[in-house]
């Protein structure tokens, strides 16, 4: 046996201490075939969401405040960062495997918008209007690394990882999350139905125990995360966070990161599921709610909210106009289109070409666009 045989079966080998519920490098499933090299599947995997562009854009992405001149703001970079770490401490302590936990962790939020959620609800409020279809990032992820990157090629991520960033939906705390067992042709099923629905979209759970730890850890990273830019900003005191929950989790992020993670390993440990205690799991609904009453609604004024409503819908028709009207020197076709496959350029609506553009802008990126047409 050559060298590079022999360090790939040693790779592979760090696999037998997994837990029996583990998804082994074994399991991966690609939905196009490929000669793997030494590197298992799921580590491959990550290599391949963090060399792709969108990632790169991350850095300049709202997570919850956008423009803020405060170098110690998240950003949506930070955020995937703080998942994937507290992910892989959870999936180490149960002996999951942390490769796919990192590959998953890492491309979940590719598919968000400009300006955050508050960009997601605006760009889903045109898809509905011009597509009849929902724009959920989640979706946009998946979609993103199946169709779009390289160029409309797609990474050819394995389903396990396309899943669990199809599958991550933050917004929802459940106590128990359960993994689903599923084929190639159930996730795709699951993908092409959830792209139609939001209600089917809001339905769909996890097919690995890795991708469940994934779930509630987008949960973890940003509700301890998020108080700290309110604070830093002066839009929170750290003293009005109700006391039932300090009692339970901590008023600072890293005590309510450790409590929580603490909570999950000693519920969880050597069960297919992932599970928080009933104390546990009261308190963070409170957190959750607290932030969006303190935090996510006052985030924006009421001013910025039309302004971006406005940008968008306007950048939207502008660019739209400008694929109808086959106007070669507009951005769109200059850095996206004209870059893009046969398969892409010749199966996909000027409107989803449009979203999909938009959809992969920083924020910084978006106003440019924006402002480019303001003086046109």
């Amino acid at each position: 046996m050559d060298t590079l045989n022999l360090i790939k079966n040693d790779l592979l080998k760090r696999e037998d201490i997994l837990s029996k519920y583990a998804c082994k490098s074994m399991d991966a499933i690609r939905l196009k075939e490929i000669k793997e090299d030494i590197r298992p599947a799921f580590f491959r995997d990550t290599d391949r969401v963090i060399h792709s562009s969108p990632y790169t854009r991350y850095m300049n992405k709202t997570q919850v405040y956008s423009f803020y001149k405060n170098d110690h703001i998240s950003t949506r970079m930070l955020h995937v960062q703080l998942v994937s770490k507290i992910a892989r401490t959870i999936g180490r302590c149960l002996n999951l495997n942390e490769d796919l936990i990192e590959a998953t962790s890492l491309g979940h939020d590719i598919g968000h918008t400009p300006l955050g959620h508050v960009g997601e609800k605006i760009l889903n409020e045109i898809s509905l209007k011009e597509l009849n279809m929902p724009f959920m990032h989640n979706l946009q992820s998946v979609r993103e690394y199946m169709y779009l990157s390289e160029n409309g090629k797609g990474s050819n991520l394995t389903i396990q990882v396309l899943d669990g960033m199809m599958c991550h939906n933050g917004e929802k705390l459940e106590r128990v999350y359960e993994p689903v067992k599923k084929t190639k042709e159930d996730f795709l099923k699951d993908y092409n139905e959830s792209v139609k629905s939001h209600d089917y979209a809001s339905k769909i759970k996890p097919m690995t125990l890795e991708g469940c730890v994934v779930r509630i850890s987008d949960v973890i990273a940003y509700i301890g995360r998020d108080i700290e830019d309110a604070i830093t900003l002066g839009k929170l005191k750290r003293g009005s966070i109700p006391k039932e929950i300090v009692e339970v989790l901590g008023n600072k992020n890293s005590e309510i990161i450790n409590n929580i993670v603490l909570d999950i390993v000693n519920n969880s440990y050597g069960k297919n599921k992932i599970e928080l205690s009933e104390k546990v799991y009261n308190a963070m609904n409170e957190l959750i709610k607290f932030n969006y009453k303190n935090i996510y609604g006052n985030a924006n004024t009421t001013k910025e909210l039309e302004y971006y409503k406005e940008g968008i819908n306007k950048l939207y028709y502008a660019l739209l106009d400008d694929l109808e009207k086959n106007k070669k020197d507009s951005k769109i076709y200059e850095l996206f289109l004209k870059d893009m496959n046969d398969d892409y350029r010749d199966n996909t609506s000027n409107k989803q070409v449009v979203i999909d553009f938009i959809a992969g802008m920083t924020d910084g990126y978006f106003m440019t666009q924006l402002n480019s047409i303001s003086v046109n």
